[in-house]
């Protein structure tokens, strides 16, 4: 029985003993005043003590009650939390349990699965084996037969199966050859575009093209008829020691000097030129003055040789190579003047080469005097090309690499030595930019129109067009009417024609298109 229970009891016997000692006390004490009204009193106040005690004990009992239960409800909770501590205790439980059952599974798995890969690779090991013996018995029976009906012998036999295998691995080889050829191809003009470009920036020229024609100021209309002479003699004298033609006509202030050749047309004009300040014009007078201008030609030219090479920094050069190199400024080529365009080659050469970490001086060296065949082109037979290769070696030049691109600048011998492709680089740069050769509007309208009538000659081509002043050809060709294979086949045609039909500087890069489209409306 619990304490409070006890202590409830033993209060309410305390409290009826209390009582009815209490009672006792007063009845003994109303019996001693009055025995009639003490036993009225002791009657009432007994039954007031047990009203007190019944509801002490009432109030006990309340109270036990109270405590009891606020006893049960902390014994239930602590009751109900131990069960969930237990319950979740015994649920992670279960799940470690669950967990280590599925990890001995895939370790079981595992392991059968090893046991099998296990089996299995000594089965095909075994098998190896012995496919590998029976290989080597058969090889050697067919060996042995081959040796047998061949009677050839082992070194024999090798070589027979090196030249089947090569044979049979050469289009492979020929596959692999053209894929690496491409790749270096295109990387090649990835890096020759690169040193190109780099160079031409680095490098830019003026080019001024002469005519064939020059004119010399006179103080007066006066001076043409002691120009021309007694019955023309003066002219006519002037004209045969200088080797032009002098135009006298109704222009004011002028005379004409023409001529193919510039060296002598500017011999002339400076002849003139000396006379008509001097005044004494006769015909011993005539000669004595050319003679002494074409003696300061010369040594002019010989001075612009020597100016030209120091311009270009290519080492020392014999007198004679000097002395083509000045011819050069007074000729041209396609309007374009050759000095300059060997000054701009020779630059282009340098600066390609320092750009590959090749001999700078070597290169421009080739540049200059590439062109150097054409001062005497007229003089002796042949291409500038052989010319200046000849001229070069005579007159001590050594360098294999420099006769070599004077004579195969143009591709007219077989290219041994890079330098030549420098020179042929920038011999084409050089030619072929904007303003280098100039040319009459008609022969320019004209060249391109019989550009394109060749390609639109050809069957199967819709249309034609030259761009880049002349230097490409675009073709358009009809897909319906010629295939890819058809279309580079005219493509090759068509240039074909050109180098047969018409005469055009450089060269011209013939492109033919050919495509299909197929067109719908969304409606």
């Amino acid at each position: 029985m619990p304490p409070v229970v006890v202590w409830s009891i033993l209060a309410c016997l305390l409290g009826l003993g209390a009582g009815s000692g209490a009672a006792i006390f007063l009845l003994r004490r109303q019996e001693r005043n009055n025995l009639t009204s003490s036993q009225h009193r002791a009657a009432e106040l007994i039954t007031h003590a047990q009203k007190e005690a019944e509801n002490l004990k009432k109030e006990a009992e309340l109270k036990a009650k109270d405590e009891l239960f606020k006893i049960r409800e902390d014994f239930n909770r602590e009751a109900d939390k131990v069960k969930a501590e237990q319950r979740e205790l015994e649920r992670r439980l279960e799940k470690r349990e669950d967990s280590l059952e599925q990890q001995h599974q895939l370790q079981l798995k595992k392991e059968r699965a090893l046991q099998h890969s296990e089996r299995k690779l000594h089965e095909r090991r075994d098998n190896l084996e012995k496919r590998l013996q029976e290989s080597e018995v058969l090889v050697q029976q067919q060996t042995q037969k081959l040796h047998e009906i061949s009677t050839l012998n082992r070194e024999q036999a090798e070589q027979l199966l090196l030249e089947r295998l090569d044979k049979e691995l050469s289009g492979e080889i020929a596959t692999r050859i053209q894929k690496q050829e491409e790749y270096l191809r295109a990387s090649a003009e990835i890096k020759s575009r690169e040193i190109l470009a780099t160079s031409i920036q680095r490098y830019a020229a003026e080019h001024t093209a002469d005519t064939t024609v020059s004119t010399v100021d006179i103080p007066s209309d006066d001076m043409k008829g002691r120009i021309i002479g007694r019955e023309g003699r003066n002219i006519r004298t002037f004209e045969k020691a200088t080797g032009v033609d002098v135009i006298v006509d109704d222009t004011p202030g002028v005379v004409i000097v023409s001529a193919f050749d510039n060296i002598r047309r500017e011999t002339a004009k400076l002849a003139l030129t000396k006379l008509i300040q001097d005044g004494r014009i006769h015909p011993s007078r005539i000669e004595e003055v050319v003679k002494e201008t074409q003696e300061e030609m010369e040594r002019y030219i010989l001075e612009v040789g020597k100016q030209t090479s120091l311009e270009a920094n290519v080492g020392p050069l014999h007198d004679k190579i000097l002395q083509l190199l000045g011819r050069l400024k007074f000729r041209t080529s396609y309007s374009q003047n050759v000095l300059q365009h060997s000054l701009e080659v020779a630059h282009l050469c340098g600066l390609m080469a320092d750009e590959m970490g090749m001999n700078g001086l070597l290169a421009r060296r080739c540049g200059l005097l590439h062109d150097i065949g054409k001062a005497a082109d007229h003089e002796m037979e042949g291409g500038h090309p052989k010319i200046g290769a000849e001229l070069a070696k005579r007159y001590g030049e050594s360098s294999k690499e420099v006769l070599h691109a004077i004579a195969g600048h143009h591709d007219d011998v077989t290219v041994d030595h890079l330098y030549t492709v420098l020179v042929a680089a920038a011999d084409a740069i050089s030619a072929a930019r904007p303003g280098a050769r100039r040319e009459t509007l008609e022969k320019y309208v004209k060249r391109l129109e019989e550009l394109e009538a060749v390609a639109s000659g050809f069957p199967g081509v819709e249309h034609a067009f030259a761009i880049q002043a002349g230097r490409e050809l675009r073709v358009i060709a009809n897909a319906a009417q010629l295939s890819d294979s058809e279309a580079i086949k005219t493509c090759r045609e068509i240039a074909r024609a050109i180098e047969q039909q018409l005469n055009y500087p450089g060269e011209i890069k013939v492109t033919v298109v050919r495509e299909t489209r197929s067109v719908e409306f969304a409606k």
